[in-house]
């Protein structure tokens, strides 16, 4: 039974009132909605909008952002509910062991690092193929052994970006969130150039067909190498391998979902919002809605300007390429700034949300303790920040792009379905909770979430979902070697939310 032991909500807040476990509380409404549009605007519009066109959906990449923002926005009012309700770090690691216990608690805390690491290593792949574009442009040629993975030995650019975010992250939340607003507002600067620019290079005929009819997938080899990179829901119904189409459309939005994992980073600062209530619940829906306004409108533009068909999807840069492509050099150069100055606020906010993550569970004993001990003057996990960093910035080092992003979309996407579900449960179990968001028709919205979710799952590859699941089994050995006998509630019992639940029944 330990296993599915909970953490009651009020021992969950009464954690962050520990003087040597606390984090100073310094952010707003303001911060939080720039945090989520920080992280969102980033490798998605300046990547992912041209190469999910090429590969998947044609023009219809548009539709493809919709579909994956109204299965982010069912998941979002979620979060909106748990975030207001128990402001504690660590998002849906916080939210799982709160309702469905320890063991899930670790499941998607262990899925989590998958999402955060692997989101921000892959991210400053992207900062590092813009950064070469910019120094491109004023004649200057990294090395190739120092510049990528893909034609050299390491991505130097990369990993000097995440150590050099480690330090700042390490310094305090405040300035964290400042440069991130300053980063922010040049990159969002940019993506309204793009879109107003752009209009007046849109060929309308570079729309048509705006679906594309779909296509047999071109794989060469077939057998065992193409069944792991078809989509797994291909697999299981026995469908011919596609792209473009419908089928095509529902796949792309499985890549570009990759574009909106911001708004759970702004759930991981719940603890760190001054009113937490009200402000998180702002934070994670605000953002939400003006990142996909943003994506929609670029990928029409990109796929207006330029025909899909001309798009390399190996381009690491294919929105400013668009604008070379018919021009308008100091368009392309205008955008490659501004996508490498975003994506340092992407790298950045992911960083963050793993260390809160990680500080939360090693302040619950499931990773050391001293991990969890923060910085009296800054308030800052610094142990956990500086481990973080180096992690990542290994991985930026030697993994290319390509091998990391659907891993965090399955990742984020298991996480979704996971905190839909908690929701409900924690409804049920504790209807007693003061709650400033209330998810509206919270069973009918939480099933459509999980369903979306799970649909947008089975269109991932077979490749992904078993270096997925190879993942998860590596995490439950760790967990049943070290997190279980050292979880703070193996020597406090009385911290379980069922301990808390039978009192208040007896009272």
């Amino acid at each position: 039974m330990s296993l599915w032991r909970t953490k009651s909500v009020e021992a969950s807040i009464a954690d962050t009132e520990e003087p040597e476990h606390s984090l100073k509380k310094g952010l707003g409404a303001l911060d939080l909605v720039v945090f989520g549009v920080g992280v969102s605007v980033g490798a998605g519009i300046f990547v992912l909008t041209g190469t999910a066109a090429a590969t998947n959906a044609g023009p219809a990449v548009a539709l493809s952002f919709v579909i994956a923002a109204v299965a982010c926005a069912l998941a979002a009012v979620c979060y909106a509910e748990f975030a207001s309700t128990v402001p504690v770090a660590g998002s849906a690691y916080t939210f799982s062991f709160a309702t469905l216990g320890e063991l899930v608690a670790w499941t998607i805390g262990w899925d989590l690092v998958l999402e955060f690491v692997v989101g921000a290593a892959a991210v400053s792949t992207s900062f590092s193929a813009y950064l070469q574009v910019v120094l491109g442009q004023v004649g200057i040629t990294l090395p190739a052994a120092v510049s990528g993975v893909e034609d050299g030995v390491v991505n130097l650019p990369a990993a000097l970006l995440v150590l050099a975010l480690t330090a700042v992250i390490a310094t305090g939340i405040k300035l964290s969130s400042r440069l991130n607003q300053v980063l922010t507002a040049i990159k969002v600067g940019v993506v309204l150039l793009v879109i107003v620019v752009g209009a007046f290079y849109v060929s309308t005929a570079n729309w048509s067909p705006f679906v594309p009819p779909s296509q047999g997938s071109g794989g060469s080899g077939g057998g065992e190498e193409s069944a792991l990179t078809t989509p797994l829901v291909q697999t299981l119904f026995g469908l011919e391998p596609s792209v473009f189409g419908v089928g095509g459309v529902v796949a792309a939005a499985a890549l570009v979902f990759f574009a909106f994992i911001g708004f759970d980073v702004v759930a991981t600062t719940a603890e760190e919002t001054r009113r937490p209530q009200r402000d998180v619940p702002i934070g994670i829906l605000g953002s939400l809605a003006v990142v996909t306004v943003l994506y929609v409108a670029v990928s029409l533009i990109v796929t207006g300007v330029r025909p899909y068909t001309e798009i390399d999807p190996d381009d690491g840069a294919p929105l400013a390429t668009a604008f070379t492509a018919i021009g308008v050099g100091w368009m392309g150069s205008v955008v490659a700034v501004g996508a490498c100055l975003g994506l340092i606020a992407v790298t950045m906010i992911l960083i963050i949300g793993q260390t809160r993550v990680a500080f939360a569970m090693a302040r619950d004993g499931l990773l050391p303790r001293s991990l969890a001990r923060t910085d009296p003057r800054t308030g800052t996990p610094v142990r956990i920040t500086v481990i973080t960093g180096t992690v990542i910035a290994v991985l930026a080092a030697f993994v290319p792009l390509s091998e990391l992003s659907l891993l965090v979309n399955i990742g984020t996407l298991f996480a979704f379905i996971l905190v839909s579900v908690g929701v409900v449960v924690l409804r049920r179990t504790r209807p007693d909770l003061q709650r400033s968001f209330r998810v509206p028709v919270v069973g009918l919205v939480a099933s459509l979430s999980v369903l979306a979710c799970l649909y947008l799952m089975l269109n991932l590859t077979l490749e992904t979902w078993l270096r997925f699941l190879v993942w998860m089994a590596l995490g439950y050995v760790v967990y049943f070697a070290y997190a279980r006998r050292h979880s703070v509630l193996a020597r406090h019992p009385e911290r379980t939310g069922t301990s808390t639940h039978d009192e208040r029944t007896r009272r």
